[in-house]
C-alpha cells in the first residue's frame, strides 16, 4: 500500500495554537499519520505522511481552523513512510524569519505560474531569490538577485540594506513552495516596498506547469527530502547530499578528490577531523547494509529544512 503525503502551510489568525495543537494531534495520531505540523499564531505549516484516509482526516480538520478552508497542500506518494515520528508544535513563527513585528497576512500579491514569465521579464521588475545561497547555487530564475544569505533570518537584514534602492520599485520574489516568498512580500511592505509581487505555489509549481520550452528557470530546484534537486516536471535532479555537511553536491563536485561518498565533499573536506570521517565512513556503511536488507537507516535520514520542517513540499 502506498504512503500519502501533503506538504503544507496557509497563513491565518490562530488565536490559541496550544488547543489547536492537542486537537490535531490527537487526529493525526488516531489516523496513523506521522510528521511535522508547526503551529503560531501566523498559521500554520508542515508535512504530513500516512495512509490517504488518516492524511485526509487531518487535512478536514486543518481546514475547519480559521481561515484554512481552501488549503491546497502539494501530495506525492511512496511506497515506504518517509518519517519516524509524528511531531506537532507550537512555535513563535510557522517559517523563521526572526521579525516580531511583520504580519504575514499582510503579503503582496500572489502571481500564478502562467504569468510569472511576463512579470519577470519586464525590464522595471526586480527579481529576488528569497533562499538561501546553497539552493540559488542549484538553480534559480535568469537575472535574479543572489542575496547571499545562509538562512531566512538574515533576509531581513539584507532587506534593509537595500530598502531605499527598492523604494518605488516593482519587485517580484520566490522561493521553493511559496511560504518564504510569500513572508517577504509582507517584510517588504512593512519596510515601505509595497508593488510586490511573489510567485504562487513557488518554484515547484512553475516547474510542474510551466512547459520547458517557455521556462525562464536555468539549473535545479533543492529540495529538502531524498530527491535533493528536481528540473522540469520535477524530474529527478542530479545533486546528491553529503551526509556530513548536508548540502547538495553536483555532478562536478563528485569528480573532485575532495568527495567521498557519505564521508565529506569539497565544500566540507577541510572542515571535517579524522575521528568525525571514521564516525561518518561508519554510518555510511550501516547504511548500506540497511539498504540491502531492504530497510531505511535512521542516520541517512534528511535534514529538516533550515526554515521549514518541509521541504518545501514547500516546501
Amino acid at each position: 500500500m502506498s504512503v500519502r503525503i501533503a506538504a503544507l502551510y496557509r497563513f491565518a489568525r490562530l488565536d490559541d495554537p496550544a488547543a489547536i495543537r492537542e486537537r490535531l494531534e490527537a487526529v493525526a495520531a488516531g489516523a496513523g499519520v506521522r510528521g511535522t505540523l508547526l503551529l503560531a499564531h501566523e498559521g500554520i505549516n508542515g508535512t504530513i505522511a500516512g495512509p490517504r484516509a488518516g492524511v485526509e482526516a487531518v487535512l478536514a480538520a486543518i481546514r475547519a481552523l480559521p481561515g484554512c478552508d481552501d488549503l491546497q497542500p502539494k501530495f506525492a506518494d511512496a511506497e515506504a513512510m518517509p518519517f519516524h515520528r509524528l511531531k506537532v508544535r507550537v512555535k513563535a513563527e510557522i517559517v523563521t524569519m526572526g521579525v516580531a513585528d511583520v504580519d504575514a497576512l499582510d503579503a503582496g500579491m500572489h502571481v500564478a505560474p502562467s504569468g510569472w514569465n511576463a512579470l519577470i521579464d519586464d525590464p522595471d521588475t526586480v527579481v529576488i531569490d528569497t533562499r538561501n545561497a546553497y539552493e540559488v547555487a542549484v538553480g534559480s530564475f535568469r537575472g535574479a538577485v543572489d542575496p547571499g544569505t545562509a538562512s531566512f533570518r538574515e533576509f531581513p537584514a539584507w532587506v534593509r540594506a537595500h530598502r531605499d534602492e527598492l523604494a518605488g520599485k516593482r519587485v517580484a520574489m520566490f522561493c521553493t513552495g511559496g511560504i518564504r516568498c510569500e513572508k517577504a512580500t509582507a517584510l517588504m511592505k512593512a519596510e515601505g516596498v509595497t508593488d510586490v509581487y511573489h510567485l504562487d505555489g513557488g518554484i515547484l509549481r512553475y516547474l510542474e506547469e510551466v512547459p520547458v520550452e517557455d521556462s525562464r528557470w536555468d539549473g535545479e530546484c533543492f529540495v529538502f527530502d531524498e530527491r535533493v534537486a528536481v528540473g522540469h516536471g520535477l524530474s529527478a535532479g542530479t545533486h546528491e547530499l553529503c551526509r556530513a555537511c548536508r548540502m547538495p553536491v553536483s555532478p562536478d563536485d563528485r569528480l573532485s578528490p575532495l568527495f567521498e561518498q557519505g564521508i565529506a565533499c569539497p565544500r566540507c573536506h577541510a572542515a571535517r577531523t579524522m575521528a568525525q570521517r571514521h564516525g561518518y565512513a561508519e554510518r555510511h556503511r550501516q547504511t548500506a547494509i540497511a539498504a540491502a536488507r531492504g530497510v531505511q537507516h535512521v542516520g541517512a535520514a534528511m535534514p529538516s529544512d533550515r526554515d521549514r520542517p518541509e521541504p518545501d513540499r514547500d516546501g
